[in-house]
């Protein structure tokens, strides 16, 4: 066997940061899609991040362009490779060129304007993920399937039903998984009866799941990348894919695992709470592939008597004192819970910061709570964004009040969930 047979491939991790992300709204209007914290402790970009290091790819840059403040600062607490590893996690936000002077435009635009920093890796491969997924995916095994498949574009796939395929592209793919065809989110009364999976390429997928839908994840062979965006096409899913189907060889690489797109309130909502599950169907104490994240040598959790405390998550720093019942929530650093205090699935992302007494004392004086949650409340499905102040006995989401969708000033309506602002004021004895 020659050299270049086995010559391991030199692969540069590329992943989008995403848009203005409307959706995640208003966890968004101060911090990017990728920098909302995630599971009590983390950020939505420590998955992506994290499956890459588990992979062996620590070559990785992060594409992004709005809101990156706090991104900045996350990755450059979190993520410091020794100098032997060569490894590195790098924020590249648009920049104004001689040769490009606007924002990106769109997935693949982005990439294009960036190609530049690249090259100076010779990479042999490009794998390029999304920033808002949750997902465990073992990308050295994708990049294998990818080179042992001789393909030019490998895509990652995902089962799906008929119902949820007219929200994914659709991938045809024959016997041998080369993709032949692709449509982009079929309407629900078009036929696709022919797009099924071929039988000897189903395994152990539920039967149900008949069609397969594009994950957004992407391995290019990087002379392929150069060629595919040689012209002013701006997006991988809608444009780039579909034209190289014509020319390259595109093959799709079928993930059976978990995965999910966060990029809404309720899909958000719903995918934190489901971490708080005896057998979450993602499962944050993997031993053999962690997710990483920022070490703030924080102190454990302290409770202070609580007689209930049922299918939740505490992270580090919090503090409960003598709380009436925790029920299915997920609580992030620096949550200080007052006694009397009832919460049913419920979303904490936590402080920055300890106030000191001084500053609590200043807090009394000036009628305004301390951050935390106060005395004897009761709050259901609501996510309290980070130093949010809530005063003693508020009640939130518990009595039926009805809201439409929308801002209404400290907090904000998505889908029945009550998302109370970052740095919010609750004064006592507020209704939601």
């Amino acid at each position: 066997m020659d050299k270049k047979s086995i010559e391991k491939p030199r692969v540069l991790a590329i992943i989008l940061g995403g848009g203005k992300g409307t959706r995640l709204y208003p966890l968004t209007k101060e911090r990017s899609k990728p920098a909302v914290p995630f599971g009590g402790k983390y950020r939505i970009v420590d998955i992506p991040i994290s499956n890459c290091i588990n992979s062996g790819y620590r070559k990785i840059y992060l594409l992004t362009q709005f809101n990156s403040a706090s991104l900045h600062m996350h990755i450059s607490n979190s993520y410091n490779f020794d100098r032997f590893s060569q490894g590195f996690v790098e924020i590249l936000a648009a920049e104004q060129t001689l040769e490009h002077s606007g924002w990106f435009e769109g997935t693949a635009d982005a990439v294009r304007k960036n190609m530049a920093h690249f090259r100076s890796q010779n990479p042999t491969h490009y794998i390029i993920l999304s920033g808002d997924q949750l997902y465990r995916m073992d990308l050295e095994k994708f990049m294998e399937s990818h080179v042992e498949s001789g393909a030019d574009i490998t895509i990652a796939t995902t089962a799906v039903n008929r119902h949820d395929a007219s929200g994914f592209g659709i991938m045809k793919i024959d016997s041998q998984h080369r993709i032949t065809e692709f449509k982009e989110k079929p309407k629900p009364d078009a036929d696709i009866s022919d797009w099924k999976i071929p039988a000897n390429a189903r395994g152990d997928l539920p039967a149900e799941k008949e069609f397969l839908a594009s994950m957004g994840i992407y391995i290019f062979n990087a002379k392929t990348m150069e060629e595919m965006l040689d012209n002013e096409y701006t997006d991988f899913g809608k444009e780039i894919i579909p034209m190289s189907l014509k020319t390259k060889k595109v093959n799709s690489y079928i993930f059976d695992g978990y995965w999910e797109d966060i990029g809404t309130i309720r899909s958000f909502y719903d995918s934190t709470l489901d971490l708080t599950k005896v057998n979450p169907p993602f499962n944050f104490y993997d031993v053999d592939a962690p997710i990483y994240t920022h070490m703030r040598n924080l102190p454990p959790p302290k409770v202070n008597g609580a007689p209930h405390i049922q299918d939740s998550l505490l992270t580090e720093g919090c503090i409960v004192s003598n709380a009436k019942a925790i029920n299915n929530c997920v609580i992030g650093v620096r949550t200080l819970i007052e006694s009397g205090t009832e919460l049913n699935g419920v979303i904490t992302m936590g402080a920055d910061f300890y106030e000191s007494e001084e500053q609590k004392t200043e807090n009394g004086k000036e009628g305004r709570p301390n951050v935390g949650i106060g005395k004897n409340c009761v709050i259901s499905q609501t996510i309290i964004d980070k130093d949010a102040r809530i005063g003693d006995n508020c009640r939130i989401n518990v009595d039926g009040n009805k809201y439409e969708d929308g801002d209404h000033g400290t907090f904000y309506i998505s889908d029945g969930i009550v998302v109370i602002r970052k740095g919010a004021v609750i004064p006592s004895g507020t209704v939601i």
